[in-house]
């Protein structure tokens, strides 16, 4: 199977992602999030360490098939044999080829997806229609997984309660890979290493880099990359590690005032130009 794709970046401080009199606020400690250690994945590599919240109001079925593959050791020692400077790298194929998989059934495209009330989505701005999306959107956050949706008012009107929401595929996304067929994904997938809208609406996002962006940085690039290729050296849900070994992993809460004066700054900067969610990067922090 011949896959083709076309993974907010994680930031230690808040130094990284505000304006010097924002990075010098305490943020309070009631404003940092843990997440739930069943939807956060730790990839030990060649290069260094990525961890991965996914976000399954997104994608329940990609989430799911990703996370019972890193329990079965699947990924363990897969190479990233795609590598795209400013694009993403490719992995999670057991013949690192681009045309592999495993052996369970693909996987229906979950792009869009319907949004329903919860968990909540932090609007960081509305946009009005256009050539490829004709009805006014809004933009923000599900979780630390950047998306545009029609607005949330709308589901008043829905027979189920929900919107039509789409993932954006900025830098630290996780993308699943697919064939031509939408509904072709298994067990492939990509991080971002830039953002790239093309991919918007037309693959499934997952998930995102909470903390190791620059890791994903740092990968040997090349299509296909030349031995030796870097490796997953090991993929694991966090909830599965020993307490002992376990990350402490925090992600700024998006609904909180820490984050809407990071946007609020965002806003100012763009002077009137719509907010872009992959110019806004989201704090997370390890212990």
């Amino acid at each position: 199977m011949k896959v083709a794709p076309f993974a907010l970046a994680a930031v230690l401080s808040l130094a990284a992602a505000t304006g010097p009199a924002l990075a010098q606020t305490p943020v309070p400690a009631a404003e940092w999030r843990t997440p739930d250690p069943e939807n956060v994945l730790v990839f030990e590599t060649s290069k260094g360490r990525i961890i991965v919240e996914m976000v399954p109001a997104a994608a329940p079925a990609h989430v799911e098939r990703v996370r019972t593959l890193a329990r079965a050791g699947f990924y363990d020692g897969l190479t990233f044999f795609r590598v795209i400077e400013g694009f993403m790298a490719q992995t999670g194929d057991p013949t690192n080829t681009g045309m592999g998989g495993a052996e369970l059934p693909d996987l229906p495209a979950e792009f869009p997806f319907r949004r329903g009330a919860t968990p909540a989505f932090t609007v960081i701005d509305r946009l009005p229609g256009d050539f490829s999306t004709p009805s006014a959107t809004e933009v923000g956050f599900l979780g630390v997984l950047p998306v545009r949706s029609l607005p949330s008012m709308q589901m008043m009107l829905a027979a189920d309660g929900r919107v039509t929401s789409w993932g954006l595929f900025c830098s630290g996304v996780m993308g699943m890979a697919r064939a031509n067929s939408p509904d072709s994904a298994n067990s492939q997938f990509f991080f971002m290493r830039g953002p790239y809208p093309s991919l918007d609406n037309n693959y499934t996002a997952w998930g995102r880099v909470i903390v190791g962006q620059d890791t994903v940085r740092a990968l040997k690039t090349g299509e296909p990359v030349a031995s030796p290729q870097d490796v997953m050296k090991t993929v694991r849900v966090l909830a599965d590690l020993p307490a002992a070994q376990r990350p402490k992993v925090q992600v700024l809460d998006v609904g909180g005032p820490t984050f809407r004066a990071l946007v609020a700054d965002a806003k100012s900067k763009a002077q009137g130009r719509p907010l872009n969610p992959c110019d806004i990067e989201i704090p997370a922090k390890v212990g």
